[in-house]
């Protein structure tokens, strides 16, 4: 059996046969990060869905620390490989097999960037993970506007998707309720709320709105879901 771990805003702990990895390890700076969150001492990959500071987040130095490889698109990871980074650079569509099963990257609508020296650099489009761990499937949604292409999701039988609903930069409760219709999770965690003023939302609102379509489970920071 494996194991999601919320860490606050869209950072995720996961764990199960072949893996230990991180998703979008934005932790220091993170208001609604939990107390455990930076004290993985061995990660096998991180993945990142775009290079903004609440996603990248600490990815680069938690990399250093334990040499995971960092799983990102193309762009992003040859950035990152600049840096003395291990990592795997894919693309929106790619699927490939792991040692632990198989990742394929999904489109998300919003953008990615990042400063260096100061200036604004653009590094790539972002994405979505989909991962396939003990033979279930997780779907982390990165950061996105609702997208017509989540009604491909729907033929891959998801069993836990991790869905934004904090509008402003994201869907909001109501745009994320139509995802849940287009990808029908059998479980789904409402993300990317709450953690700044202008991304404020309820997630039991969110539950409500679902009803039975799936099995709604709203996390604090240090909850643990066994999949």
């Amino acid at each position: 059996m494996g194991m999601l771990q919320f860490l606050g805003h869209s950072a995720f702990y996961v764990e199960g046969s072949g893996i230990k990895a991180l998703i979008d390890p934005f932790l220091s700076g993170n208001p609604c990060a939990s107390e455990a969150s930076t004290a993985r001492a061995s990660l096998d990959y991180i993945f990142v869905s775009h290079a903004h500071g609440d996603h990248l987040g600490d990815a680069v130095a938690i990399a250093e620390r334990t040499g995971a490889t960092v799983v990102a698109t193309n762009e992003l990871a040859t950035w990152l490989a600049g840096r003395g980074l291990k990592t795997e650079g894919m693309h929106i569509g790619g699927r490939a097999r792991f040692p632990f099963g198989r990742v394929k990257l999904t489109p998300a609508f919003h953008g990615s960037s990042m400063f260096e020296d100061g200036k604004m650099i653009y590094s790539d489009i972002p994405c979505g993970f989909l991962i396939e761990v003990e033979e279930k499937k997780i779907y982390h949604a990165g950061d996105t506007g609702l997208t017509v292409e989540m009604t491909l999701l729907e033929a891959e039988g998801v069993d836990v998707a991790l869905i934004p609903i904090g509008g402003y930069y994201v869907m909001d409760v109501d745009d994320a309720v139509r995802a849940v219709d287009f990808i029908k999770p059998r479980r789904t965690v409402p993300i990317h709320y709450d953690t700044f003023p202008p991304i404020k939302a309820d997630p039991n609102d969110f539950a409500r709105k679902v009803g039975g379509r799936s099995e709604v489970t709203i996390m604090k920071p240090g909850d643990k879901l066994p999949f």
